[in-house]
């Protein structure tokens, strides 16, 4: 199989889909890996990394897309769609139930779109997302403790405080992957926690595994709206696979907190848990609503792409490997998991979740392999 890995072209997105290693192992598994002249570069891998480990070295983009098999990081930009043919296979972050133009796209043009987010185990665990879950987690509390700092606009508060002057308070939606790893860098930096989750036999294992200033509740609207106020930093963290994120925070909470206080809306890359959420773009990241400071990026990791390029990739290559001995469809009807991540199929949406947040038809995967 020939495996294309393009260099990514999202706003400042330094992340790679394919270490130097890992183009390795597949070549002398008797694969042929086009690797775009530049790819791994801001991650720290250069041409001649892949180059000495067997891949072919190519000069552009449409070069890297004539493949059998395209690895990528994220989804495709709107430059990107002529690159899209029929029977291509995309393996990549997609989001697309916040991502309708996109989806339409991919299915005019008849791609086999396989999203990281939904590969899924028989335990309900995302494998290819976690990674990217705990590095973003674990960047929203340094990134609102920045966003706190008044030389970025915010209220001037010191996540920990000192003795004698109290921690900011963090109020945190949502204990998943992300959410957890948000509490454990809050928490260790002192600040003040508020972790909140619908599951109530998840935060009551937190409560007992966390420790510092810690307190637990049940995600009702009561509380989600008390716990907004108060936050200093308020850090959305909602994930329901492969779907939109239900906007639980609305604009009336958001109006009571202090002027200067910090939203992360990890969730963005889903839609957003925060009504007042807007993409924003690692350039371009904050805006300000309500004097409130708003960030909301989506490919957060990609400013950290030596750690997430290596968390990555660790994740994938077992999943690129299978694909590549196998092919599609015999590769997804041989790995239920991965069956799990195609999204759209022969110009039909093979994921419910996505099809509902859009209003598109869905057609089951089975019927189509």
């Amino acid at each position: 199989m020939i495996i294309g890995l393009p260099k990514e072209v999202k706003d400042n997105e330094y992340r790679v889909a394919m270490m130097p290693g890992g183009v390795r192992q597949i070549v002398e598994s008797g694969h042929q890996v086009l690797v775009q002249s530049g790819a791994g570069e801001e991650s720290g891998f250069g041409d001649n990394e892949y180059e000495k480990f067997g891949a072919r070295l190519v000069p552009g983009a449409e070069d890297a897309w004539d493949a059998d098999l395209v690895v990528k990081v994220k989804e495709p930009q709107t430059s990107e769609y002529g690159f899209m043919r029929q029977d291509l296979v995309l393996f990549t972050f997609l989001h697309l139930a916040a991502e309708r133009n996109l989806t339409l796209e991919m299915l005019k043009r008849g791609v086999i779109g396989i999203a990281y987010e939904t590969v899924e185990r028989a335990d309900g665990s995302l494998p290819l997302l976690i990674p990217m879950s705990e590095v973003a987690g674990r960047m929203a509390v340094q990134v609102g403790a920045q966003m706190l700092e008044k030389t970025h606009g915010g209220r001037g508060k010191l996540l920990g405080g000192v003795p004698g002057v109290r921690p900011a308070d963090v109020s945190i939606l949502g204990a998943g992957i992300v959410g957890t790893n948000a509490a454990q860098m809050a928490l260790g930096m002192g600040a003040h926690v508020i972790l909140l989750d619908v599951d109530a036999d998840r935060i009551r294992y937190l409560d007992q595994v966390l420790h510092g200033r810690l307190t637990t509740l049940r995600a009702h609207p009561l509380n989600i709206a008390e716990a907004v106020k108060r936050a200093d930093l308020f850090i959305g963290a909602v994930l329901v696979k492969g779907a939109r994120a239900p906007r639980l925070v609305t604009r009336q909470m958001v109006k009571e907190m202090e002027p200067g206080s910090v939203i992360i809306d990890v969730a963005v890359d889903q839609g957003g848990c925060v009504e007042t959420t807007l993409p924003g773009t690692h350039s371009d990241p904050i805006n300000i609503i309500d004097g409130v400071l708003h960030y909301g990026v989506s490919n957060m990791p990609g400013a950290v792409p030596r750690t997430s390029t290596y968390a990555l990739s660790n994740a994938t290559l077992p999943y690129v490997m299978k694909l590549a001995e196998e092919g599609v469809p015999d590769g997804v009807r041989n790995d239920p998991v991965l069956a799990r991540g195609v999204n759209v199929y022969g110009g039909k949406i093979t994921y419910k979740a996505v099809a509902e947040a859009l209003g598109l038809e869905y057609t089951p995967l089975e019927s189509l392999i």
